[in-house]
């Protein structure tokens, strides 16, 4: 059995109206340190340099540099995405090597300064003043909540919360509340859970409606990603991560 909580990994999204875009947590926090990462809402990859730009500065931030981007990543930003970031560079970051994403390095993954502006990827931007949640998450007991749970979730948050555990020891999530807008395929409001920073092989699941989720054993460090778009006077959820020993 398990009985003690642990950390959690979370991000929250709400997509923006007005602008062709759209945020998608991919793997660890989606937003650290002020920094996050947003794609189009036609999908990966389809923003240029001059559309990365506006996204970003429609939210109130600026594109992230290389530096902003290095220190979100110290504190557990992983992202397996491409994106723009300030003067026309081009770049992710990884915290774990992994064989689906960054070539089996870690640190920020740079394409360099592309001469084509053209080209079209995702974006990573930069707002300290928007409002952050969740975190990297190492105590032995917590409990895991929506943005103002029980009340309805704000627009436009991001928040990430990345369980880390000792090597061999299993992560339970247990949900004790959900409410996140329906949809058929949960492309608005969702919550996906992932047993890795893998974001191919370590994909648990996606969650959106009314229906409790079962519970969620991880194998390893646990990250899990909350994104909210339009929501319609939902509430959000609260779930406990226990460690299994």
């Amino acid at each position: 059995l398990c009985y003690v909580e642990s950390p959690v990994f979370i991000s929250v999204y709400r997509e923006s109206q007005g602008l062709d875009f759209l945020f998608c947590s991919l793997s660890l926090t989606e937003q650290a340190a002020g920094v996050y990462h947003r794609e189009s809402r036609k999908g990966r990859y389809q923003l240029t340099y001059k559309e990365a730009k506006a996204v970003c500065k429609y939210e109130g931030g600026t594109l992230a540099t290389y530096e902003q981007l290095e220190a979100a990543r110290q504190i557990g930003f992983h992202v397996c995405a491409a994106g723009w970031f300030d003067k026309g560079r081009v770049g992710y970051p990884i915290v774990k090597p992994g064989s689906n994403c960054g070539f089996g390095k870690v640190g920020i993954i740079d394409y360099g300064y592309r001469l084509n502006k053209s080209e079209r990827w995702d974006v990573y931007c930069y707002n300290p003043n928007s409002k952050e949640c969740g975190g990297v998450l190492t105590e032995q007991q917590k409990i895991i909540q929506s943005p103002g749970f029980p009340e309805e979730y704000e627009d436009e948050q991001i928040c990430y919360w990345h369980i880390r555990v000792r090597l061999g020891q299993k992560i339970r999530l247990h949900f004790m509340e959900f409410d996140v807008e329906d949809d058929t395929e949960c492309l608005a409001d969702y919550l996906e859970v992932y047993d890795s920073y893998d974001d191919v092989s370590g994909f648990a699941g996606r969650f959106c409606g009314d229906y409790l989720p079962d519970d969620i054993i991880s194998t390893g460090e646990s990250p899990h990603i909350f994104t909210s778009k339009e929501h319609k006077e939902t509430f959000g959820f609260t779930a406990i991560q226990n460690i299994c020993l």
